[in-house]
């Protein structure tokens, strides 16, 4: 198996897992952004398959900004959320996998000859990167809400 064809199909086994995560998830906010991850990972899919054989666009998805939107929203709702507790596991999973393909793009784009495949393996290990990140943030957040949000507004998911 190809390098593309092998991280085509860690996308779509990670699509399946935030879906499964979001189909596991008793809180809505943290359903849709565990959502936005999953389709994501279609879009890094898809632009793996065209990577194959052309230089496809590789724009950062808006993940991170629309997950602060959300979390906003819950922090309005803050007595009614409940914590997913049994979900912390599935987003800790989650974390592993997000850095297993950050690595496997980086080491990968060390390997290949066309440098605009280099260039969009090394987005795709930064769109990762902050994949990990936002469920750093999920992970705080589900697991004592009341002190995430005790600090400046919404500083945890800004860039780094």
């Amino acid at each position: 198996m190809d390098i593309f064809e092998y991280a085509m199909q860690m996308e779509l086994d990670g699509k399946a897992f935030y879906l499964e995560i979001a189909s596991k998830s008793n809180n809505k906010g943290l359903k849709s952004i565990v959502e936005m991850l999953a389709n994501d990972e279609q879009k890094h899919y898809e632009i793996l398959k065209k990577l194959k054989d052309e230089n496809p666009d590789m724009r950062e998805t808006k993940v991170i900004e629309s997950a602060k939107n959300i979390f906003s929203e819950m922090r309005e709702k803050i007595d009614e959320f409940v914590k997913p507790a049994s979900n912390i596991e599935l987003f800790k999973k989650a974390q592993e996998l997000e850095e297993k393909s950050r690595g496997y793009y980086l080491e990968k784009a060390k390997e290949v000859d066309a440098e605009y495949q280099k260039e969009i393996l090394e987005k795709l290990a930064e769109e990762e990167k902050r994949h990990y990140f936002l469920l750093e943030n999920i992970i705080e957040f589900v697991s004592r809400p009341e002190n995430w949000l005790e600090g400046a507004e919404f500083n945890h998911l800004d860039e780094y």
